[in-house]
């Protein structure tokens, strides 16, 4: 394990189930992982895994578009190691697939909140902590555009607009922004929107974590 007294620091929004908390566990033989959800009893779950491997946490039990609790965290960063070497953002709302002509007003109030208004905050908050030589990933979901997928496929797509935006900004200066595509994962999102889907066919998030971090 690396040397505690400076460690190296990932953060992880939308720790606490699915692939960000596949992310976690990855990463912390290596990194002290600062998990951020809004479901406590999952991020200690997360927690006591995290453990197992040998590796360190700090849990986070936050709403990410609470702004100023977010900005109040990355002061809390700051304060306490100066930086972020790694930012992997897995936190997403997954509204109901339905017609965009029937699209729930509270269903789209929460896609754009979480999936597009958090992420021009983050993006702000946290270049400064990653600095030149840290690494961002998003995720994308192809889904834009697909019938039923109206609220997350058009909230998703401007996520990663804004995530591909800023990849190309930091090119020559740094951050390193990645923007990966996972492959087909059991989780609980990918079950509302695929429903009698054979998962067993499905790759497992722990897999598609090494997959993707294999790939920086």
């Amino acid at each position: 394990m690396s040397d505690m007294s400076s460690p190296k620091i990932a953060l992880v929004t939308g720790a606490s189930r699915g692939l960000g908390a596949a992310i976690a566990e990855a990463l912390a033989p290596e990194y002290h992982i600062v998990a951020v959800a809004r479901t406590t009893g999952a991020l200690e779950e997360l927690d006591d895994r995290i453990k197992e491997k040998r590796g360190q946490a700090t849990l986070a039990p936050m709403d990410i578009t609470n702004a100023d609790a977010m900005a109040q965290l990355c002061r809390s960063i700051y304060d306490r190691w100066g930086k972020i070497d790694l930012w992997a953002h897995c936190a997403i709302h997954a509204a109901p697939l339905t017609p965009a002509n029937h699209l729930d007003p509270k269903d789209w109030d929460k896609s754009v909140a979480v999936n597009v208004t958090a992420t021009g905050r983050l993006i702000p908050f946290l270049a400064p902590l990653l600095g030149e030589t840290g690494t961002a990933l998003f995720f994308d979901d192809p889904h834009a555009g697909d019938k039923f997928f109206a609220a997350y496929g058009a909230t998703k797509a401007a996520q990663t607009a804004l995530a591909r935006s800023w990849q190309a900004e930091t090119a020559k200066i740094g951050p390193h922004v990645h923007v990966l595509e996972p492959n087909p994962m059991p989780t609980a999102t990918r079950a509302r929107f695929f429903p009698g889907e054979d998962r067993a066919a499905l790759t497992t998030t722990a897999k598609e974590a090494q997959r993707l971090l294999g790939m920086l």
